[in-house]
């Protein structure tokens, strides 16, 4: 693999997302976690499963670079698709899956982290959906877990201003689980999957399964919306603008368009 880590041990597996210098979700890098999924599933002795980022981060977002070579609305419309489906089936994974967050989670990273069961950060991490910054929206049914977390309120603040929140107002607004010090968030990861691997894996792929429930047909009209107008927002003036501010490194300047 070529943007990711995989081992397991004591039934937990460990997926670390390894793509310098700020594990950004190319295409590439979905594929392989769809890969690894296929491999934990098939894999009897791993009971739960950590993913985080090495380095500074654990997900700065999506391959920006990457979006300028899609040519069409539609092929964005695809692209949107293919995150969409791997991240439903991590939330929908019949082993538990934590996401342990440090440094930033944002954009696609911050879409993976919220289709993981749970969610542990430091104190400090920032997380966020800063997609209306270059002319987007989030693509990776981001616009439908926020508010399933945190209200429609803070997600449309959230997703709005483009302003991150620490990981201390995300555990406050339901978003995360618990936050710990940078030392702390790996062996805090830990327990709980050392906790949730000494249980039944009956018991705990009913329970997974059972939690689904939740999700109402609205939610996946959403996704399937979301997906949609991700193509149509990309083909705007306002999207070249904003990704080519973004590659230069200057503010936007949005006409409407």
């Amino acid at each position: 693999m070529d943007y990711l880590k995989f081992s397991h041990d004591e039934n937990i597996a460990v997926i670390l997302i390894s793509r310098p210098p700020a594990n950004a979700l190319s295409s590439g890098l979905i594929k392989e976690l769809d890969s690894v999924m296929d491999q934990i599933e098939a894999n009897d002795e791993i009971r739960a499963v950590l993913i985080h980022g090495e380095g500074k981060f654990f997900s700065a977002g999506a391959d920006i670079k990457e979006f300028t070579a899609v040519e069409n609305g539609g092929d964005f419309t695809k692209l949107a698709l293919h995150g969409q489906q791997v991240f439903e089936r991590i939330e929908s994974f019949s082993k538990p899956i934590i996401a342990a967050i440090h440094g930033a989670a944002l954009g696609g990273g911050l879409e993976l982290a919220m289709a993981c069961h749970i969610r542990l950060v430091t104190e400090t991490a920032k997380l966020g959906l800063p997609e209306l910054q270059l002319g987007l929206i989030p693509g990776f049914a981001g616009t439908q877990r926020l508010p399933r977390y945190i209200g429609t309120a803070r997600a449309a603040e959230m997703m709005l201003t483009s302003e991150p929140i620490s990981g201390l107002e995300a555990v406050e607004y339901g978003l995360a689980n618990h936050a710990y010090s940078d030392d702390e968030l790996i062996e805090s990861a830990y327990i709980i999957a050392r906790k949730i691997a000494q249980k039944s894996p009956v018991s705990v792929r009913a329970a997974l399964s059972l939690l689904k429930f939740s999700k109402t047909e609205q939610f996946y009209n959403g996704v399937k919306k979301e997906a949609q107008t991700f193509g149509e927002v990309f083909v705007s003036d306002d999207a070249k603008e904003g990704i080519a501010a973004f590659l230069e490194k200057r503010p936007p300047h949005f006409k409407g368009k």
